[in-house]
């Protein structure tokens, strides 16, 4: 059975306690990505996996991470071709095939690592990749896949392309889309609003959805 992994980010704009705590039981695993170790004792929590170079990890951190007694350690030479999170992935698809994502400590900071975790969360096609913060839920979705949301009425929505040749459908929205063509990274599905059950469906392409709280 497919289960659902938590990835605790190394942004250094952290989620409350209480949303880590939150998304902690709702989780079957936890992997910190380097200072998202910190974020989780922080919240009195820690992980299963840590993936990372140890270079923005705390002092403190960094002693769990050398002991390595309360949880797996996988630890990388900074000087490497790819990104913690690169490796936090590829780390879950190694121990969990099939592993719903769940990220968080993932969208604040540098604007250039921001847009590097849309990307590696987008090429993460293995199953549904949701992003949570404080202030928003958003989802990856690609081709063919569909999120319904419900309870949300008077909520903003927005959705970008972030792939090429994207078309996007909308329902119980104030303003709809069918079959319609997304530019890539354009406005075109910035700041709707939910109006009722809504169902948002990408036929080709890839899209970042997100639903303000």
């Amino acid at each position: 059975m497919a289960c659902k992994v938590l990835v605790v980010c190394g942004s250094p704009v952290v989620a409350s306690a209480d949303l880590l705590r939150q998304l902690a039981r709702e989780c079957d695993h936890v992997v910190a990505v380097d200072r998202g170790l910190d974020a989780l004792l922080g919240a009195g929590l820690c992980c299963d996996v840590y993936v990372g170079d140890a270079d923005t990890v705390s002092d403190t951190g960094r002693a769990l991470v050398d002991t390595a007694e309360a949880f797996e350690v996988e630890r990388h030479d900074p000087y490497k071709d790819y990104t913690d999170l690169a490796l936090a992935l590829d780390s879950v698809r190694r121990r969990w095939p099939g592993a719903e994502v769940v990220a968080t400590c993932a969208t604040g900071g540098r604007p250039d690592m921001a847009l590097s975790v849309l990307g590696l969360l987008a090429s993460y096609a293995d199953a549904p990749v949701w992003i949570e913060e404080d202030e928003v839920t958003a989802r990856i979705l690609h081709q063919d896949e569909t999120w319904t949301i419900e309870g949300a009425e008077g909520k903003t929505f927005s959705i970008i392309a972030i792939a090429p040749e994207t078309v996007v459908s909308e329902r119980g929205l104030e303003w709809e889309l069918d079959h319609s063509a997304l530019g890539l990274l354009a406005d075109t599905g910035i700041s709707n609003v939910v109006r009722s059950t809504a169902t948002i469906q990408v036929h080709t392409g890839t899209s970042v959805a997100y639903l303000y709280k």
